[in-house]
């Protein structure tokens, strides 16, 4: 998506010819009015005397005799059916009786969009149906609700109507800044074109992900996810950045996607490695399977609790060097803790539990009594059952394989408080069932890397409903990529495609290999993002930011640092940073807050949907906007270390 203005012919091209030199296969423009329709033709012309074919597509909301005179020159037009016809956004509530009510008001839409369609055809331009969590009608709204359903119902009106009028060469998009509702709107989808008997392509994207580690993981979660399954043509990560980089993730998901279907032969030779099972998942709604948390037993020593968490637990792969005394503070500040007189204690995003694969041996006093303080705080600490046989640690959580575990009928080692069991995928259903029996603490599902880590996982939780087994269930990834972006990539397609299917209580990652580049706060950190990006567990402030646009009247950029600077430290609250009206209020649905940029120089600002400030300057909105959470009872200081760290 281009960020110039539109009006800015030379900017324009200029921009979308580093676009098609990064790679890109479309740009898509802001075409507003008029004055961006003519330009659009300037712009056509300027790129293919520059020898420049790649594709534009207008990106039209409000105005359907615009998008008529842009379709003259542009080989694409992305239109809004939330905004298409209404002409402006609103929340008005509607009463339909019946369904022909509901029915009865196509009138009008098929009078503003008919002529667009016709033009389409006999020009032979390509359209997107493009609907958009945050700006369905009033009309849809009134009869669907702010849902999945109502964004496929809105899209498939139009698609009705283009088919009425002979023309098929459109594609879908179902957006949202929620990739949980964009994951269930485009599997939604895909189901009503498979019952229908339609096969229109599919655009990806999870709108207004926002910047840097936190917008990839966003897209990967709900574009990866999909891309897993088989479904979407077409993709665009949307950032807060300037738009070249918007590629390397778009082409990072797409390779991911081409090695992981069944098309590819190493693919398909580990889908066909796993035990064939059968698929009961409901495409139509969500629902999140809940763990068990650990509970207290008659005659513990210490509070097995803190363990895992009721939200979604995050553990942490640590060394025994970590442990020594001149490291030992600094192992504490990685995992979150919160220090008072030397002593670790847990904070909102502590780390729940820590994997020791070799523990400091019985010897090693200082190191042994630095996981005691963590033990005391509740942090389990998880050791593999053949190192606490050689060498007991007092309340450790004794890893088992789970076939191990069978065989053993239970038995904990010397020591060990509370029992961990690790999966592979590989184990037989009536091996799975005896879950149950040894009733674990928690299950480490770690796939083989021979398996499709995808269907092996289905698999498991198919088999875990089946025996109605409740043990909490955290994805253990083992991973040796050493790139920031690429691992974020990684992660939040490999385990969000679990969570949001529903399935999984929390998330290890290990890093594995000769190199270990991130630290363990980065890893610890790096998992909250992934909890809070599949509506799990938050422990920061959520942004929905737009990606900028030629609408944007502000600078997207250096505005949302500026509100992350001073609003970040607030978990539970979500705050949207949108450059225009097109989906600002509608995107409100999904932020406590908003900050809506409505005319140049001036923004509102929002509770929900409703706007409370208006015409603020830009210089004094940030400041407003902090006044205004405060208003709503929702800010909070940030808190002074109560100890200074030492980093070492």
């Amino acid at each position: 998506m281009g960020t110039t203005l539109t009006s800015d012919v030379d900017g324009t091209i200029e921009q979308v010819m580093r676009c098609a030199d990064k790679g890109f296969d479309l740009v898509r423009i802001t075409v507003q009015g008029k004055r961006e329709a003519d330009a659009c033709l300037k712009i056509r012309e300027g790129l293919f005397k520059k020898g420049y074919d790649i594709p534009l597509c207008a990106d039209m909301h409000f105005q359907p005799v615009v998008a008529s005179m842009v379709a003259d020159c542009l080989e694409k037009i992305r239109i809004n059916p939330g905004n298409f016809a209404d002409g402006r956004k609103d929340f008005d509530e509607k009463i339909y009786e019946t369904d022909e009510d509901f029915e009865s008001e196509r009138g009008y839409l098929i009078k503003a969009f008919q002529p667009l369609v016709e033009k389409c055809r006999d020009l032979n331009r390509c359209m997107r149906i493009g609907t958009n969590h945050g700006s369905l009608s009033s009309r849809i709204l009134s009869f669907y609700g702010d849902t999945p359903r109502g964004m496929v119902e809105s899209a498939l009106e139009f698609a009705d109507m283009c088919r009425a009028l002979n023309y098929h060469n459109f594609v879908f998009s179902m957006k949202a800044s929620n990739p949980l509702v964009m994951v269930q709107a485009y599997r939604l989808l895909a189901a009503e074109q498979y019952r229908l008997g339609w096969d229109y392509p599919l655009h990806l994207g999870v709108t207004e992900a926002g910047e840097g580690e936190d917008g990839r993981m966003k897209s990967a979660i709900g574009i990866g996810t999909l891309l897993s399954d088989g479904l979407g043509d077409t993709v665009r990560v949307s950032l807060t950045e300037d738009p070249e980089f918007e590629f390397e993730p778009c082409n990072t998901l797409c390779s991911k996607a081409e090695s992981s279907v069944a098309t590819n032969p190493v693919s398909y030779d580990l889908q066909k490695a796993v035990t064939p099972y059968v698929d009961t998942r409901d495409v139509t709604s969500f629902g999140r399977r809940q763990g068990v948390l650990p509970e207290q037993d008659e005659g513990d020593k210490i509070d097995v609790r803190g363990y895992l968490h009721r939200d979604g637990s995050v553990l942490n792969a640590v060394t025994k060097e970590m442990l020594t005394p001149e490291n030992v503070q600094y192992l504490y500040q990685q995992l979150g803790c919160k220090m008072a007189v030397g002593m670790p204690f847990k904070d909102l995003a502590t780390s729940d539990s820590i994997l020791m694969r070799d523990p400091p041996s019985s010897e090693e006093v200082n190191s042994r009594r630095a996981l005691k303080r963590l033990i005391e705080v509740s942090m389990g600490v998880i050791v593999p059952v053949e190192k606490l046989e050689e060498d007991p640690l007092q309340n450790a959580v004794a890893l088992i394989d789970l076939e191990e575990a069978v065989a053993r009928g239970g038995k904990l080692p010397k020591g060990a408080i509370r029992m961990a069991v690790t999966v592979n995928g590989k184990e037989s259903e009536e091996t799975i069932a005896k879950i149950r029996e040894l009733n674990p603490t928690m299950i480490l599902l770690n796939i083989s890397p021979d398996l499709s880590i995808l269907h092996a996982s289905r698999r498991f939780f198919e088999i875990l409903k089946k025996y109605d087994i409740l043990t909490s269930v955290v994805h253990h990834e083992q991973t040796s990529i050493a790139e920031k972006d690429q691992f974020a990539l990684s992660i939040g397609t490999r385990i969000g495609a679990q969570l949001t299917d529903g399935n999984g209580d929390g998330v290890l990652i290990e890093q594995v290999g000769e190199t270990k580049p991130f630290s363990v706060d980065f890893l610890r950190t790096t998992s909250f993002s992934l909890l809070q990006g599949c509506r799990m567990r938050n422990t920061k402030t959520e942004f929905v930011s737009c990606p900028s646009c030629g609408r944007t009247l502000f600078d997207l950029q250096d505005t949302t640092a500026e509100i992350m600077k001073y609003t970040g430290h607030l978990p539970g609250v979500t705050v949207a940073v949108m450059g225009c009206i097109v989906n600002g209020p509608g995107e409100m649905a999904d932020a406590d807050f908003g900050y809506v940029g409505t005319v140049p120089g001036k923004v509102d600002l929002y509770y929900g949907k409703e706007v409370i400030k208006k015409g603020i300057p830009n210089g004094e909105a940030v400041e407003a906007l902090v006044e205004l959470i405060k208003e709503y009872d929702m800010w909070v200081e940030i808190p002074e270390e109560e100890e200074a760290l030492v980093a070492v």
